[in-house]
């Protein structure tokens, strides 16, 4: 916490208080998100291509300060399920776990595509043509992600990244400064989640996605079917619960 408060002096001591006055908090109640921008943002409508090739719909939420440039990128996850598993009724031959997904990864891999979403879009930072140079487990407002610092090689620019997945949508922040420049982590934590109301959104403790959204598949404990030579039971999924497609739409 100390290296926080001494960042954020060191920020505002080298900035002036013309970097004060330039940030603004940004709420978007749709997107369920609070965050400081350097103004108003520009939105931008797009599409996310997920890990196991739904197209999600993404809105982009960037804005600029001279020569820095800083976004956020919302992916709603909300209805990938469906959309893997009508893909899967196409494609899926009986038995044909690659095509199908096992009980345990959902129909179309839905599952394995909602849990890795934040595994996926950290991929797609490291794939890029940078060097990183942090690479870690964090959370912003208590909600857990990944956060990650790349030094560009074209212009040995830095970017800060963070990664998060709240409600089962995909938040993904991204501020780039040129070398130089004072580290942009100001951005990425202030950081805050709001209900449709716009209300502030705090947890007690840390909020994971899949646990908190999808407790039925991905209960806190694990059930045991055996040790050693492995349960009549299999992975099973629990009394009741569909063999292998989509879960029924959760209203929140």
């Amino acid at each position: 916490m100390r290296v926080t408060t001494l960042l954020i002096a060191s920020v505002l001591l080298v900035s002036g208080p013309a970097f004060a006055q330039d940030w603004d908090l940004y709420t978007n109640n749709a997107d369920g998100f609070k965050v400081d921008f350097p103004g108003q943002p520009k939105v931008t409508a797009t599409t996310f291509k997920s890990e196991y090739g739904a197209d999600v719909p993404a809105h982009v939420y960037s804005a600029t300060r001279g020569a820095e440039r800083y976004s956020i990128t919302v992916a709603d996850y909300t209805d990938v399920a469906r959309l893997l598993d009508e893909h899967a009724k196409l494609t899926c031959r009986p038995g044909d776990e690659r095509s199908c997904g096992l009980n345990n990864a959902g129909r179309g891999y839905w599952k394995e595509d909602m849990f890795g979403a934040i595994t996926h879009a950290t991929f797609n930072f490291i794939k890029r043509d940078a060097k990183v140079t942090h690479l870690a487990f964090a959370w912003q407002d208590l909600v857990a992600g990944n956060e990650l610092q790349l030094t560009n090689n074209a212009d040995q620019s830095r970017t800060f990244a963070f990664i998060a997945m709240h409600k089962d949508k995909l938040y993904i922040l991204e501020a780039t400064v040129p070398k130089g420049y004072p580290a942009p982590g100001l951005f990425q934590q202030s950081m805050g989640y709001v209900d449709k109301d716009g209300k502030g959104v705090r947890y007690q403790s840390i909020y994971s996605n899949m646990y908190a959204e999808h407790a039925d598949e991905f209960p806190g404990q694990s059930k045991l079917t055996g040790q050693g030579g492995g349960g009549a039971q299999g992975g099973g999924r629990g009394a009741g619960a569909p063999a292998n497609g989509a879960p029924a739409p959760a209203g929140r």
